[in-house]
């Protein structure tokens, strides 16, 4: 990895955790141990202190009182208003909101309307049982009815996000149907937009990595109904949603190049996770062990980007050095069938394959 050739970074303290276990997580399943205000105020100094001493190109921060579940905590106005006394611009906010808090609390979508975003994303694995199963929660569906409820009474957008697996396949019609009962398409419209839906496989990271078994073949999704096929093609922009692992293994094959520069594996915004134990990984990878960056009470920033930089951890060693089409031969299936959506997506399953069999290895 070079030097970031960033203007902007973030840092973002576990400080309440999260309500949901859910099995496609990348982030895990951390604990809830609380963090206070002062703890949050001594992260931010650890990167403020880094940025006004090191060579960096690096100009804004912003700080963030959560990375699992935004709102979690009953204080999320005043952490909210300490995010932005922390930051140098308006607080990051995202599409994607605490649908626990949007179920169990009447002002939160007035206020979250408030602060930015018009729209909230919600995510469905199938009806009420496959549902909570997922996301290792009994009441999660329930919730997420009720989130979707609430944002159309402050005039919010919903968007369903569905994810495909074995358990969703025999739920998709009634889940459809549900749609229909709700009249969320014309309530959206009602709001002068349209409702957004679209259905994707898991990626194959962390958790979700124990539930490969309940990838989908090809064979298995050839009769999906095009009221979920034809709103996915459009959010994507793609006419093809996935593939066999066996077709996206041979394109891997001829892939013998690791990225030229680190900045091409660079999300557009460059976040740094520090849990509850102080811990420090990035949005690079998931907070599996051989993406850690070290541990803000032990090492300093500077020593963090440094190896940062550096590819000084397993997981950004094999990903910026370990040609792709070496992991396919050695993790993939010829002729395996199981579909993914993108290329990418079976590519992290072979990384984290070899990361994690190097790293038991240690």
């Amino acid at each position: 990895m070079p030097r970031i050739m960033r203007k902007k970074i973030g840092v973002a303290l576990d400080m309440q955790g999260c309500p949901n276990r859910c099995r496609h997580c990348w982030l895990g399943s951390g604990s809830n141990r609380k963090l206070s205000d002062d703890d949050l105020r001594w992260v931010a100094a650890q990167f403020r202190h880094y940025l006004e001493t090191a060579d960096t190109t690096v100009e804004s921060l912003s700080v963030s009182s959560w990375f699992r579940e935004p709102d979690f905590s009953d204080e999320y106005r005043h952490l909210y208003e300490l995010e932005e006394d922390l930051s140098d611009e308006k607080p990051e906010r995202f599409e994607v909101l605490s649908v626990w808090r949007l179920a169990r609390d009447k002002e939160y979508a007035s206020w979250v309307k408030s602060v930015d975003p018009d729209t909230c994303q919600i995510s469905f694995f199938g009806m009420e049982e496959t549902n909570d199963w997922f996301h290792r929660r009994k009441g999660a569906f329930r919730d997420a009815l009720t989130a979707t409820e609430r944002l159309l009474d402050v005039g919010m957008k919903p968007r369903w996000q569905i994810f495909l697996t074995k358990k969703l396949l025999p739920e998709i019609d009634e889940l459809l149907l549900l749609i229909d009962r709700l009249r969320l398409r014309e309530r959206v419209q009602e709001l002068g937009s349209e409702f957004q839906l679209f259905m994707h496989t898991p990626g194959p990271d962390y958790e979700a990595r124990k539930i490969e078994h309940l990838r989908p073949t090809l064979d298995e999704v050839a009769s999906l109904p095009e009221a979920i096929l034809e709103p996915s093609r459009k959010h994507f922009g793609k006419k093809i949603l996935w593939q066999p692992e066996s077709e996206l293994y041979r394109s891997i094959l001829k892939n013998e190049e690791v990225p030229a520069k680190g900045e091409k594996v660079l999300p557009e915004v460059l976040w740094f996770f520090v849990t509850n134990n102080w811990d420090v990984f990035s949005n690079v990878g998931t907070l599996e062990g051989w993406w850690r960056l070290g541990n803000l009470k032990a090492d300093s920033v500077e020593i963090i980007m440094r190896r940062f930089e550096q590819d000084g951890i397993l997981g950004l060693e094999v990903l910026l050095h370990q040609p792709p089409n070496k992991l396919a031969k050695e993790y993939g299936d010829p002729h395996g069938m199981k579909i993914y959506s993108t290329q990418g997506d079976l590519l992290s399953l072979y990384h984290a394959e070899h990361c994690e069999r190097t790293w038991r290895g240690r």
